[in-house]
């Protein structure tokens, strides 16, 4: 790299992270303030994944590469490790402390978009020749874009793809040069292993350009198609090295848990226009703010006499075409991989902020703009900021925060035009360039983190309550022999990835539709329309899956203060059959609408009473349809049944949200369901009392309704009975190694062996020294045919689209080394050839 372009990109690196630093300084989140920045996936997902790639990289984790065997059961932990952990920069969490995770998130949080910035700037520069300076500030305002500050500051996986454009289009200019093949492949497969979701995004926008810059240096026919084939090949060799990751992910997407589709609705104009101004937000809306100062340049170029008219015509063009595909259906669907998107539907407005930021460059690096092109851009910036009015985006702190950096910008702009060779004058311009951007950036990020705090869920920082857990867990930790669940008062939806454990809850884009119809049939709850699964709470499931240990936490006292105390804080532990056990006779039946029945399907014993129950209304009078939260049932109805005395009384009550209380206790247990969003778990009471008469008090908060056989009330005599058998039979010995499972089973055991996991895509099993053959399945979960004659059982699990992945990936390596090896013998014995490019006077000229 030359200086020029070296200088840019750390000036344009370091005053990202110097804004990014003082904005939420300015917001007082962490780590600079009180305020918590975890809001959302962020606190849910990136956090505990983060977390436990740490544990990987120092080998704590229960798992590894393939398995993830902390959360949902055992989950195949590859495709989340190519959505969630892909990138470089997620390696260096490693050399922060454990228990300063979301500190190492942030600072791989900044040093991405820094990147970014300092990539822009690169790029900028080799476009078009300019002053360093420009290139740095133009460069910062794509890094802080208001994509990235509004959608990406909280999801920091996408911002790989911030950093992928910049460098796909810089690809792009070497494939036109007809040079560095080999470095243009791995920044394609470098971009696909780090997200390849936006990293597709990225790659759209990057051909655009290419063809931009094709149809403006306007070569041959025969030169333009051999430009064009050296793109595809590129592309198609990087993809296919990124490919062991890439096929792993889209075959998980297949066997994941189905996500919500709705059909695509555009946001108003005005909302699309407000997008363009400083401190204005809105959830699911295009975030194109780049600066005023960028936005103005770039109004300005069909203006900027010194450019020639087919790059002002070309580069205005691509910029308002690629903003408008924003809103169509079709075309928003190609940019979101044909997939429907399960929250915003903006998330490539990063693609369109670049070509902004280009088409700005080519405004400034053909010298100040004279009176007529900041005029025009002034008159076009106050008809978008008239019309954005109309929007319920534009808050009244949006209009000082737009003059002041329209002030700012303009006298800049003025000053610069005037300065010539003086260089105080044109100093004083790049200070008030470079400060309107920090100004207006830094406050714009400022309220759009307290905006989003107020619109999505967040949660705390690592701090006591998550310290607690985490020695909790590890003293009562006995995996494999038996599993410890971090508990049902969740803090974040992966704990077992936070604070270590094994239990139910995971939450990713990857949950396996297996896992969530198998708990959900056993009466567990989940949120995000069943991809967030939560720990289940219940004496059975526990048994069923070998959790001895369980924790029980008060409620988090970052979220809302619950209604009443739940239970004391501690560690309950259970005698349970080990992971393998074998069932003689294995139901055939399947699952049905009672979560109690389906429950004893599993375990092969009867040891609920489900109860006939009625509903009342606030008079006490019987509510035929069972509806709560309406009329007379509105605010303390009450259900009643019969239960043997001494048993344990369990409501399951999936669409009811609210509190239950066992009459005669003091405890009220919250039930949370906002159905098809989210669906409250099966929980327990307390026991029935000697009379038999069993009577639960709800308080609901919305409208509802119980299900018939919501009352389940267990015989906790008959559940020990049943687990000892289960332990009898069941395996001697269990070891687990990543994606290896192997157990000794009792000599002559026949029938079923069932794996306490899921039964998700890629196990296979083998008894003895047989075969290994795909897994069965026992009603969710992995079965095993038994012989009677051998005593071993071993399981492996391969990532389905891995074998298919590395053999693409093999295939690209090895054309990439030949084509590689047979351009170095060619250069050796021949001239090089002239480049499709015409040359850089030609270059610099009609761009």
């Amino acid at each position: 790299m030359s200086p020029a372009p070296r200088a840019a990109a750390l000036l344009a690196a370091a005053f990202t992270a110097a804004v990014f630093c003082a904005a939420d300084a300015l917001a007082r989140t962490y780590p600079f303030g009180p305020r918590t920045r975890s809001v959302s996936d962020l606190g849910n997902q990136y956090v505990p994944f983060h977390a436990h790639l740490w544990d990987l990289l120092h080998g704590h984790a229960d798992g590894g590469l393939l398995v993830n065997w902390q959360s949902g059961y055992g989950s195949s932990f590859l495709p989340d490790l190519g959505t969630y952990l892909g990138s470089p920069f997620a390696l260096l969490v490693a050399v922060f402390p454990r228990d300063r995770i979301d500190l190492a998130v942030y600072a791989v949080t900044v040093l991405k978009a820094a990147s970014a910035a300092a990539a822009m700037a690169w790029l900028l520069l080799v476009l078009r020749p300019g002053r360093t300076w420009a290139a740095g500030l133009l460069g910062a305002s794509y890094a802080l874009c208001g994509w990235t500050l509004a959608d990406a500051d909280y999801n920091p996986m996408w911002l790989d793809g911030l950093v992928a454009l910049p460098l796909l289009c810089l690809v792009g200019e070497w494939v036109l040069a007809g040079r560095r093949r080999l470095p243009g492949v791995l920044i394609v497969a470098l971009a696909w292993t780090a997200n390849f979701y936006t990293a597709y995004m990225a790659t759209l926008g990057a051909g655009l350009v290419l063809l931009l810059r094709l149809l403006l240096a306007r070569p041959s026919r025969r030169q333009a198609l051999a430009a064009a084939g050296r793109a595809a090949l590129t592309v198609a060799l990087g993809v296919g090295l990124a490919a062991p990751l890439v096929t792993v992910i889209w075959f998980g997407t297949r066997h994941a848990h189905p996500g919500r589709v709705r059909p695509f609705t555009p946001v108003p104009g005005e909302d699309l226009l407000a997008r363009l101004l400083p401190a204005t937000y809105g959830f699911g809306s295009p975030a194109l703010y780049v600066g005023t100062t960028t936005l103005l340049l770039a109004l300005a170029l069909p203006f900027h006499r010194a450019v020639p008219v087919r790059v002002r015509v070309g580069w205005t063009a691509l910029v308002l075409a690629v903003t408008l595909s924003l809103q169509w259906a079709p075309t928003s669907l190609v940019w979101h991989a044909f997939a429907t998107p399960q929250g915003s539907s903006y998330r490539q407005a990063f693609v369109p902020c670049g070509l902004l930021v280009i088409a700005a460059w080519h405004t400034l690096s053909h010298g100040p703009p004279g009176r007529r092109a900041p005029a025009a851009a002034t008159a076009l910036l106050a008809l978008t900021a008239a019309l954005a009015s109309r929007s319920g985006l534009v808050r009244p702190h949006t209009w000082p925060v737009l003059l002041l950096a329209v002030g700012g910008t303009l006298c800049g702009l003025v000053l610069l035009g005037r300065a010539g060779s003086r260089t105080r004058l044109a100093g004083l311009a790049v200070v008030l360039l470079l400060g309107a951007q920090f100004g207006e950036t830094a406050a714009t990020s400022a309220v759009t983190t307290g905006l989003r705090l107020k619109h999505l869920d967040d949660y705390a920082p690592w701090g006591r309550r998550q310290e607690r857990q985490a020695a909790q867990i590890a003293g009562a930790d006995g995996w494999p022999r038996y599993r410890t669940d971090p508990g049902r008062e969740q803090t974040a939806g992966n704990d077992p990835l936070l604070v270590g454990g094994q239990g139910a809850q995971y939450y990713s884009s990857l949950t396996s539709d297996v896992l969530s119809r198998t708990l959900t049939a056993l009466g567990g709850g989940w949120t995000s329309r069943g991809r967030s699964v939560q720990s289940l709470d219940n004496a059975v499931t526990d048994v069923l899956f070998s959790v001895g240990a369980r924790l029980h936490n008060p409620p988090d006292p970052h979220q809302a203060a619950p209604l009443q105390a739940g239970p004391p804080p501690g560690v309950t532990r259970r005698e349970v059959p080990p992971l393998v056990t074998v069932r003689a006779t294995p139901a055939t039946v399947p699952f049905g609408p009672s979560p109690y029945r389906n429950q004893e399907l599993l375990l092969g014993s009867r040891v609920y009473t489900v109860a006939r129950l009625t509903v009342r209304d606030d008079t006490g009078t019987p509510v035929p349809a069972r509806r709560v939260g309406v009329g007379h049932a509105l605010t303390s109805p009450t259900l009643t049944a019969r239960c043997p005395a001494g048993t344990q009384v369990n409501l399951w009550a999936p669409y009811f949200s609210g509190t239950a209380r066992l009459a005669g206790t003091g405890t009220a247990t919250p039930f949370t369901s906002e159905y098809p969003r989210s669906r409250a778990a099966m929980e327990p009471l307390g026991r029935t009392p000697a009379s038999g008469e069993v009577r639960i008090e709800l308080t609901p908060n919305r409208p509802g309704r119980i299900p018939p056989g919501a009352v389940g009330c267990l015989d906790t005599a008959r559940l020990r009975a049943a687990a000892a058998r289960l332990t009898a039979t069941g395996a001697t010995g269990v070891s687990v190694d990543d994606g290896t499972l192997r157990a000794r089973l009792p000599a002559g055991s026949k029938g079923t062996a069932v794996v306490a996991a899921p039964r998700i895509a890629g196990w296979r099993c083998a008894t003895g020294d047989g075969a290994a053959r795909p897994a069965g399945d026992y009603h969710g979960l992995i079965a095993v045919p038994l012989d009677g004659r051998s005593t071993s059982l071993t399981c492996t699990f391969h990532p389905p689209g891995l074998r298919l992945g590395t053999t693409v990936g093999a295939a690209s390596l090895v054309t990439l080394v030949l084509l590689t090896a047979l351009t170095a013998v060619r250069r050796r014995r021949v001239p090089a050839p002239p480049t499709t490019a015409p040359s850089r006077e030609r270059v610099t000229t009609a761009s």
